[in-house]
């Protein structure tokens, strides 16, 4: 049965999340990290977005990292010291904050993989949902092997190993290669610093401008391993929503791009954004994609920064209703692919401790 739009239920206490929780079947620890991504944090801190560190008192054990508006004065979140309140409720702990910068390269899932920003990330305009142009920048270009070298040098002082050999993905994360020519050329080159470097990561690449089989050919031989993270982001209002080299890409020309990846032996998956569609499209959407995925795709909780943005939302996109009822078709689309989230991946998911009975995090 096709998706609908929930009817509006407001975070604005631990009793109201609890209840919603209850309501969907989800843990309430799940429904809290979400609901922090949706609203923000009003908070002293007068920052567009920050990399923010939790620990749920519910689950002290286990932290979190949220990227999230410490600006945002109507979130029922607050921050107190270190404190998170919600209705006036200790919900999380803050054990750390650090300004989201655009940066040429930084390290996640505790050491074993990195994202690059090799092409200045932080100058890519045109979609008008991304807070990139909110972000303080210090990601140059890089067009030459020379360049990159160094900023893998400079990485790999910063990494804990002081090494850079044990990256198991090097994810390249810009916006700004809007010729696939470009693109494969980049990929290539960065191929062969890695080789030079003894780094046998994958290559990860997040674009909507690799489109055609003989680019994908090409990668196969210069460039792999390799796995695609198509940037789908969402599947109407493409051409208001997106600048014109991602609206190019139609929803019917998606699982073609997908299949002509993995044809040339390629790993795939996709970017989405929830929150943007109403339920129904988002469920048409990754209903289309799904078999031709072969890794679970990034699918983020739409975050507005500022009252432009705020607009953007589809109906009913404020609430955390929907992105429970979102979570829960998108369990029963993916759950039988067998891919489950890795919280490395994203850092505005709708999944933290649990995809549908299934634990995430060891005991």
């Amino acid at each position: 049965m096709p998706a609908t739009t929930p009817r509006e239920s407001h975070t604005t206490d631990l009793d109201a999340v609890a209840a919603l929780a209850a309501r969907h079947g989800v843990p309430i620890e799940d429904a809290l990290l979400i609901a922090i991504n949706l609203h923000g944090i009003s908070s002293p801190l007068n920052r567009h977005r920050a990399r923010v560190l939790v620990r749920l008192a519910s689950a002290p054990t286990v932290p979190w990292q949220v990227i999230v508006p410490l600006n945002a004065s109507a979130s029922p979140f607050v921050l107190d010291q270190d404190t998170l309140l919600l209705g006036g409720i200790a919900v999380a702990t803050v054990t750390r904050v650090d300004a989201d910068e655009a940066v040429g390269g930084y390290f996640r899932n505790n050491g074993r993989a990195a994202t690059l920003n090799p092409n200045a990330r932080s100058r890519c305009v045109g979609c008008a949902f991304c807070p990139n142009t909110l972000e303080a920048a210090a990601d140059p270009r890089l067009s030459e092997q020379r360049a990159v070298r160094e900023l893998l040098d400079a990485m790999a002082h910063q990494h804990p190993a002081s090494t850079l050999t044990g990256l198991e993905e090097v994810t390249v994360s810009t916006g700004c290669f809007e010729r696939e020519q470009a693109a494969v050329d980049h990929l290539s080159n960065l191929r062969a610093v890695l080789t030079d470097a003894d780094i046998t990561a994958w290559i990860g690449f997040l674009t909507s401008v690799l489109r055609t089989q003989p680019a994908f050919d090409t990668l196969a031989r210069t460039a792999g391993p390799f796995v695609l993270r198509m940037t789908a982001e969402c599947f109407t209002r493409r051409d208001l929503l997106l600048k014109a080299s991602k609206a190019e890409l139609t929803r019917t020309q998606m699982p073609r791009v997908l299949r002509r990846a993995i044809r040339a032996g390629h790993d795939a998956s996709f970017t989405y954004i929830v929150g943007l569609d109403d339920l129904a499209a988002m469920e048409g959407g990754v209903r289309d994609l799904a078999p031709h995925v072969t890794e679970f795709p990034n699918l983020q909780v739409y975050q507005a920064h500022n009252r432009i943005m705020a607009g953007l939302r589809t109906p009913g996109a404020t609430d955390l209703a929907f992105y429970l009822q979102a979570r829960a078709v998108l369990e029963d689309i993916l759950g039988p692919t067998g891919l489950r989230p890795q919280a490395w991946e994203c850092y505005r998911p709708l999944w933290h401790f649990t995809f549908g009975p299934e634990n995430l995090v060891p005991a």
